[in-house]
């Protein structure tokens, strides 16, 4: 069977052009998680965890929330399955993402190669495939993920070694960071989506109630985390519908 070159040579320059396009595409992701990831590396450390532990967490794990979530229960001395139930929760929202990715994929891409694009699946990752015009191609998707992935990786590595580095003082400063983070991601959601304040509030509302009443003094940190986020998510998903949420 006779191979046409021209057919193999624009298949690999389309290609090439789709993960070049990806590439630029996801620098300001990449540049955006490096803070973010410096600030968990540095947490991590200063709760006792090895810094090639934090490193690894990162480098086998994209989800901030989940990350942060899941390494405050570690530290806390929380056991497997409050961790595990806790970090599903927060990440099962990546297996919806992937779902809607795939409708938009092109024909052809082995499961392998599906694989490998889920693992790099973020919520500014998604927000930026989601908005293509055209058909996701494999190398278009891996050249989105690929920064962002190193420089997830890159700044946890930065923040665990740094935080050897830096006097304790500055070190217990730098917790304050993980707070202001947090707020810096919800205030301007909720700024802009009734449905995104509500739920919010909410949760706060809930968290506090299960953290301060005596009656519920008993329930362990990451139970409190998993009690609030699913009546809070119940909530929302009741009161604001997606087309509601759209139409905001």
């Amino acid at each position: 069977m006779k191979i046409d070159q021209k057919k193999v040579i624009g298949a690999k320059n389309k290609n090439l052009h789709d993960f070049i396009d990806g590439t630029k595409q996801s620098i300001p992701i990449a540049l955006g998680y490096f803070p973010v990831s410096f600030t968990f590396g540095l947490m991590a450390v200063k709760g006792g965890i090895p810094v090639w532990i934090v490193i690894l967490i990162s480098m086998t794990n994209l989800t901030s929330a989940g990350q942060f979530a899941g390494t405050n229960l570690i530290i806390a001395g929380a056991g497997y399955i409050e961790i595990t139930v806790t970090t599903f929760i927060i990440n099962i929202r990546y297996m919806l993402m992937s779902l809607s990715l795939s409708q938009k994929l092109t024909q052809g891409i082995s499961n392998i190669k599906r694989g490998i694009m889920a693992f790099g699946v973020t919520d500014e990752t998604f927000t930026v495939a989601a908005m293509q015009k055209k058909d996701i191609t494999f190398a278009f998707m891996t050249g989105l993920e690929v920064l962002p992935y190193i420089g997830w990786a890159v700044g946890t590595s930065a923040g665990a070694i740094v935080c050897n580095l830096l006097p304790e003082t500055l070190q217990n400063s730098m917790s304050i960071a993980l707070y202001a983070m947090f707020i810096a991601l919800v205030i301007p959601a909720a700024k802009k989506s009734k449905a995104a304040l509500s739920v919010a509030a909410c949760a706060i509302f809930l968290s506090s109630i299960l953290r301060w009443i005596p009656l519920f003094s008993a329930i362990s940190g990451g139970w409190r985390i998993i009690i609030a986020t699913v009546i809070a998510c119940t909530v929302g998903a009741k009161f604001f519908p997606m087309q509601d949420v759209q139409n905001e």
